[in-house]
């Protein structure tokens, strides 16, 4: 039996609703006008619970079962997609549909309608980014951010790279968790940015980030920021389970208030 068939055979008793409301949404998307610019579906919660089901069904082997991608191919992440400058419902559809040329997702041939629930679904787990109102100064954020975070991270076309680009960081991430990456840095890594620490009979204790791997080799952007490669038979040891490179402020480094100025600074950026 294929994994196809016992997917369908576990969702056939729950389906049924779900089939219903297929039907009825095929109705509506056939009444309205044939170039959709937006989800005529998105008043409807029920188009976001169907999508998920066939997100989980079709679309989970290289996205995740979270839409978070997985860290193994080369799958973005698609909570992250509206945080793109110009991302509509429409061009949603489209990429679902046509996919994307030079990269791993193909196009897909479903019906309208459930290409419309699954835009519902990935809307409906979209990270929405700082709502909250900005109260620091701009223009004082703009020097803390080159004395503490630019050596490391960039905003615009400045700074290091051993870190997160944060130009549009605000688009993704809430006030609260900035402040916490900033407070206790290693209770999230980002994807892309795992640490590392390495040894080789030649070169002791490198430690950088993980920027590819394959079972044969592993490359790293080091703490010096030079992008190195090692062959994983030379290794004499590599520990993985270390904190974040990136360190912990403290208020009395870096105050409540200066953070603020920061993040003000950030959210100018985008």
């Amino acid at each position: 039996m294929t994994t196809k068939s016992i997917f369908y055979q576990c969702r056939i008793a729950p389906l049924k609703p779900f089939v219903l409301f297929a039907a009825f949404a095929a109705f509506l998307i056939a009444s309205t006008a044939s170039a959709q610019q937006t989800n005529p579906l998105a008043s409807d919660p029920r188009a976001a619970q169907a999508g998920g089901v066939i997100f989980r069904g079709q679309c989970a082997t290289c996205h995740g079962a979270d839409a978070k991608g997985l860290s193994s191919i080369d799958a973005p992440d698609l909570t992250l997609m509206w945080t793109q400058p110009g991302m509509s419902e429409d061009r949603v559809f489209t990429r679902i549909q046509a996919g994307v040329p030079g990269s791993i997702m193909p196009p897909h041939n479903y019906p309208d309608t459930e290409i419309w629930m699954l835009v519902s679904y990935l809307r409906s787990v979209a990270v929405t980014g700082s709502i909250e109102e900005f109260t620091g100064d701009e223009n004082s954020g703009a020097r803390l951010f080159t004395a503490h975070c630019s050596e490391c991270h960039r905003a615009g076309i400045s700074g290091g790279s051993l870190g997160p680009n944060l130009e549009l960081i605000t688009l993704r991430r809430s006030q609260a968790a900035l402040r916490s990456s900033v407070r206790e840095p290693s209770s999230s890594i980002s994807r892309g940015y795992k640490p590392i620490i390495l040894s080789t009979s030649s070169a002791p204790n490198v430690s950088g980030i993980i920027k590819g791997e394959d079972a044969f080799s592993i490359q790293i952007l080091d703490s010096n920021q030079r992008l190195r490669g090692f062959v994983k038979s030379d290794l004499l040891s590599q520990d993985r389970d270390i904190d974040s490179l990136m360190p912990a402020f403290t208020e009395e480094q870096l105050s409540d208030s200066q953070l603020d100025d920061i993040l003000s600074y950030l959210h100018q950026q985008r």
